[in-house]
């Protein structure tokens, strides 16, 4: 193995992905590999195993040193080693990280001893980083800036009071943490066949560096914490390039829909990004790759819990705590010691429930359990010493000899004992203000079940305990594992009368109830098991990725901004050589143009065409042997007034209701409908949303009548649309009428008027006038214009179009579409058009 850490923080192009030899995943069986992986001299061929590439902050291993020689054992309460119980068997797992402890190592002939050996008996790749960037990664960024804001804990100041800020060298360290992983990565990554699944905060920007290595690599993301809203999330300096991170994997997961929810609201107010939904799969169009969303939370590794659970030290140490809390109604909680646990709103509540319920005096004890922070600061000594004077001043003004209502451990605890404790106690109290999963729920309602099967004789009491299946669990409703846990008791952390409210009614439950409850919860624990949820993720990952070999991929883009482009085979950029040869072959053209978005980019205020954009509409139409039309949803007399200067240009107008071949030509009506009351109906349904979207506005026209709302919040917007839309059908249901929702509006609109009918109508008269047009160019942007693309493709097939005739269908933007070619924006248009007036050899002149 070899290192690149002399990588350039910034410049991505030093290292080029031919820089290293990987081995090759299909190995003949005889014969030397040489440098291009190919095998020689043998017959036999064997498949390798499928292989997936784990990336986490930390390897799933314990290290310890003794007389100067490295000691590791894996580390099973890790989720990224539990995870592998989802994959097919024979995957091979490959585990890439830092090795905890071990960031002192910065000899290199040690750190490759190192290496060889943890590959070889454990096949994981540590990363290692100096102690300068990892305690600016880590502590820096990840830890006292990142987490506290993904969890709503907003710096105010540059110097925050429970952490450092922002800080743009920590965020230097970040990034060249992440290239390391990523060196690592490349060092066994065959990208056409393996998956490589990225865990987590600290590595938000790794799937960009990946991306720009291996176009096609097949990347997973599963962010283990919780999404911001976005009014907290865009507060973050470099929130472009961690969310173009994310927008760089194939699949992003997370653990409740309120975190994807931010997610994509995150990338519609940034990016401009919406999100659809098929067959139960939501997914983001980015560059003509979909990013899929991923909605499932982690499991806990049920063998695990039972094995723990079967041991004689778990039996001896539950006989041990119930004989100290003998008659005793036990609680317990299990947290990290942070300032975002909630541990002191849980000691106030306790302290509540025994001012107001004397009788609970010297029979009611709270255990909470801390586990050893993550990282150290004055926010985490600050937490410490309140935590420690609430406990003392309850256990002192309630408490007695021989009773303390608040045992207060702090850690470190054995699993053994954890799991002895969850089993004896009657209630599980998980208070935390913002958790993003938080899994002691489950492992209290699993011990409950096997650990009361297992120590039914020592576990049977008076009172509130049973030897029956039962539990009850306080939550707060701010933490991942709360949706899941229906038959919980939800508080809110923050409000001490809520938490101590919960606790009575956990205490005054019937056991009928306690039974259903934890019948509930352990059935979907059980069955929704870390195997089940890496197993579920894995083969969306799978679904994800099945297009990938078809695609035509580049990247775009410098440094964190680089983006992959992914096209289907068919659908290419049309280039101006290609079209102006075929241009110049044929002698009767039909060029078709949308308007908004297409000859001009969207705009709020004014989109009247600009001079250049006259000025090449003139050129064009001034060649005999075209026949130029603008077809646009505007209403004809904003349309004639905008093309006053182009003599000859056509235009259709309210999707093709009214046509003119010329400005001197008269207007022709696709139909000869005069009512149109139903108009009145619709504006006053209109004009009642208006009035609740601030930034929305009614454009009337004279066969149809438009929402716009561009203007207005993104979010709210599009749901007053979705919401007008909906009523908009009820109220116009018998009305000869169509209701659409396009981009940024809803239209109601008379039936059987659409781009599609004007175009093939427009294909028509000009075959009736003679022979059928040799060259068909269609440009347009939006849903209206897919119309027009269908259209065509139908006119072909019909030979309303002569077989040798050039057909060009374009779309303004990469997406799906059922055009054939696309060009990126409206200056692209420009372009091109600018080709075909020089190209008909007329002189350009500026209207």
């Amino acid at each position: 193995m070899f290192s690149k850490s002399c990588l350039n923080l910034l410049n991505f192009d030093d290292f080029l992905t031919t820089a290293a030899t990987r081995i090759p995943r299909v190995i003949t069986a005889s014969g030397i590999i040489d440098d291009e992986g190919e095998g020689g001299g043998g017959d036999g061929v064997f498949e390798a195993a499928e292989r997936r590439i784990v990336v986490a902050n930390q390897l799933p291993i314990r290290v310890s040193k003794e007389e100067n020689q490295w000691r590791f054992e894996l580390d099973h309460d890790a989720v990224v080693l539990q995870l592998k119980d989802g994959f097919a068997p024979g995957t091979e797992v490959i585990y890439v990280g830092c090795l905890k402890g071990c960031d002192l190592i910065t000899d290199s002939k040690e750190q490759d001893e190192v290496s060889r050996r943890l590959f070889d008996e454990y096949r994981c790749l540590p990363v290692f980083l100096s102690p300068e960037i990892h305690g600016k990664f880590y502590h820096g960024f990840c830890k006292h800036y990142l987490w506290p804001l993904f969890h709503y804990q907003l710096p105010v100041s540059p110097v925050n009071h429970h952490g450092i800020g922002y800080d743009p060298v920590n965020w230097q360290a970040y990034v060249s943490a992440n290239m390391l992983f990523a060196d690592r990565i490349t060092e066994v990554i065959n990208p056409d066949d393996d998956f490589v699944w990225v865990h987590d905060y600290h590595l938000m920007v790794l799937p960009t560096i990946l991306r720009r290595r291996f176009n096609r690599v097949r990347l997973g993301f599963f962010l283990h914490s919780p999404f911001p809203s976005s009014e907290i999330y865009r507060t973050i300096p470099v929130r472009e390039a961690i969310l173009k991170g994310l927008l760089n994997c194939d699949l992003v997961g997370f653990h409740t829909f309120d975190y994807a929810r931010h997610f994509l609201s995150c990338c519609r107010r940034m990016f401009g990004l919406d999100y659809r939904s098929k067959r139960g799969y939501i997914g983001l169009e980015y560059y003509g790759r979909t990013v899929s969303i991923k909605i499932l939370p982690v499991g806990i590794h049920m063998g695990q819990m039972k094995h723990v659970l079967s041991l004689p030290e778990t039996s001896d140490k539950a006989i041990e705590l119930k004989e100290q809390f003998e008659g005793k109604i036990v609680m317990v909680g299990v947290d990290d010691m942070d300032i975002l646990k909630g541990i002191s709103f849980k000691f106030l509540a306790m302290g509540r429930l025994l001012e107001e319920n004397p009788e609970l005096r010297g029979k009611v004890v709270l255990v909470q359990i801390t586990n050893p922070p993550r990282s150290w600061g004055k926010d985490v000594q600050e937490v410490q010493l309140e935590t420690r004077r609430i406990a003392d001043e309850i256990n002192k003004k309630y408490g007695k000899k021989g009773y303390e209502p608040i045992v207060f451990i702090n850690g470190p605890v054995s699993t053994v004992e954890k799991a002895a404790y969850y089993a004896i106690s009657d209630c599980c109290v998980v208070n935390a203000v913002r958790d993003g999963m938080n899994l002691v729920p489950y492992k209290y309602i699993v011990c409950r079940q096997d650990g009361l099967v297992s120590n039914k004789e020592i576990l049977g009491s008076d009172g509130f305990s049973s030897t029956e299946k039962n539990s009850v669990i306080i939550v707060s409703e701010f933490i991942g594992c709360s949706p899941s846990l229906s038959g919980a008791i939800r508080v809110n952390p923050w409000n001490v009368d809520s938490v101590a409210d919960g606790m009575i009614i956990a205490i005054r439950m019937p056991m009928e109830e306690k039974q259903l409850r934890h019948e509930k919860h352990y059935k979907y624990i059980s069955s929704h098991d870390v195997a089940y949820w890496s197993r579920s993720f894995d083969q969306d990952l799978k679904r994800a990725c099945a297009d990938h070999h078809i695609k035509r991929c580049w990247g775009m883009g410098f440094g964190l901004g680089f983006r992959v482009i992914a096209l289907d085979p068919d659908f290419r950029k049309l280039s101006v050589d290609r079209i102006v040869s075929a241009y110049g072959k044929t002698k009767s053209r039909l060029i078709l143009l949308d308007y908004d978005g297409t000859v001009t980019p969207q705009a709020s205020v004014d989109n009247a065409p600009g001079k250049e954009a006259l000025g090449i509409l003139n050129a064009l139409c001034s060649d005999p042997k075209n026949i130029v039309f603008i077809v646009s949803g505007r209403g004809r007399s904003t349309l004639s007034k905008w093309f006053l200067p182009c003599e000859r240009l056509g235009i259709s107008a309210e999707h093709g209701y009214f046509t003119r071949w010329s400005k001197d030509s008269k207007w022709e009506s696709y139909m000869m409908t005069t009512n149109f009351e139903w108009k009145n109906s619709a504006k006053a349904v209109m004009e009642q949303y208006t009035e609740a979207t601030d930034g929305s506005y009614i454009e009337e026209k004279e066969t149809a009548i438009v929402w716009h709302h561009q203007a207005a919040d993104p979010d709210f917007g599009l749901c007053q649309a979705k919401e007008l839309l909906d009523h908009l059908e009820n109220v116009l249901a018998n009305e000869p009428v169509v209701v659409k929702q396009g981009q940024h509006i809803v239209e109601v609109k008379p039936q059987d008027v659409s781009k599609g009918i004007a175009v093939e109508n427009l294909i028509e008269a000009v075959r009736r006038s003679g022979n059928g047009p040799d060259f068909l160019l269609c440009i347009g942007d939006d849903r209206s214009d897919e119309d027009m693309f269908e259209s065509i493709t139908r006119s072909v097939s019909k030979k309303s179009v002569p077989a040798n005739a050039e057909v060009f269908t374009c779309t303004v933007g990469q997406k799906p579409s059922m055009a054939k070619y696309y060009l990126d924006d409206s200056p692209d248009v420009i372009n091109l058009l600018l080709g075909l007036a020089k190209a008909s050899g007329q002189k350009l002149a500026l209207a």
